[in-house]
């Protein structure tokens, strides 16, 4: 068996509509996802001779991987009883940064599983990505979808006009499920119509590739909750606004926000004016699926 490698993308979200509760515990929610051009790179090689199983290698990374589940269910979802493999993940996106790094990393793994193992069952690789999580499916192919139900439910969109995107990471994570927790008792979800009408709305004003919604639909629902678990969010979207974006938001449960701009260049100046900040923010472009990054570069600019 030889090297196999994947590029694992990560997602931004333009707004994101919360709505209630399902009975599986998780919430109803309208967004639109967008890869971008910050990846993770994942390699799959012969486990060791003598090991005891399948491994997942992320330095840096503590803690149980996603990708370890994702090798575990696949077999056991397709009975592929090949030879024991080694993942090794190599990581560009913050770590609990709401830009869905660790299902972006499942998503590559299940691709590099399909291809090592012959099994190219689209409906198989689909049910074990939405065993995974909520951002593992739309993770499993990456490109810009209208995400449903809790996020598993997908709707291709055509690919955006050009624009830039400035990426303003932390260094303090967030809790995903504290989030949607302040968000519950925030009483911030709104009703199964509300989540219809703007899934409707969105679908007419992406329809003909605008690169992001009006601002009246580009807004994240969660981001009273992230700003309520961590003050100092609203400092940065200030700056961020500041900095001359179009709009900031949010990114998912946090705490990374983004600003977009028309221009890759306009989001270059704002991460040049915002370069004393720690982390540093950078620049990043859209991903999409006919125009891969090359392997050996994470994509983003400073």
């Amino acid at each position: 068996m030889s090297a196999l490698r994947e590029l694992a993308p990560a997602k931004i979200n333009l707004g994101l509509t919360l709505g209630p509760l399902r009975e599986d515990g998780r919430h109803r929610l309208v967004t639109v996802m967008q890869p971008v051009a910050l990846c993770d790179s994942l390699e799959l090689i012969p486990a060791e001779i003598g090991s005891s199983g399948d491994r997942t290698l992320c330095p840096g990374v503590e803690g149980e991987n996603l990708v370890d589940k994702a090798v575990a269910r696949f077999r056991q979802a397709s009975g592929w009883s090949g030879a024991a493999v080694q993942i090794e993940i190599e990581k560009k996106i913050p770590v609990a940064a709401g830009m869905a790094g660790g299902s972006a990393d499942a998503g590559a793994a299940l691709r590099l599983l399909s291809r090592v193992s012959g099994i190219s069952d689209e409906e198989l690789l689909m049910a074990v990505a939405r065993e995974l999580g909520a951002d593992v499916p739309g993770q499993l192919q990456p490109r810009r979808y209208l995400a449903s139900g809790a996020g598993e439910e997908l709707r291709a969109l055509p690919e955006a006009a050009p624009f830039g995107i400035l990426v303003v990471p932390s260094d303090h994570g967030l809790s995903t499920a504290n989030v949607f927790a302040e968000a519950d008792r925030l009483a911030l979800p709104r009703s199964i119509a509300e989540l219809e009408s703007r899934q409707a709305e969105l679908v007419g004003a992406l329809a003909a590739g605008a690169a992001f919604a009006p601002p009246e639909l580009l807004v994240n629902d969660l981001e009273p909750a992230a700003v309520s678990l961590a003050p100092e969010l609203a400092w940065t979207l200030d700056e961020v606004r500041s900095a001359g974006a179009e709009q900031a938001l949010v990114c998912g449960s946090g705490p990374t926000v983004i600003g977009l701009f028309g221009e890759l260049d306009g989001a270059r100046g704002a991460a040049l004016a915002l370069s004393g900040r720690t982390p540093a923010p950078f620049a990043v472009e859209p991903w999409y699926p006919t125009v891969m990054p090359n392997a050996n570069s994470d994509g983003a600019t400073a």
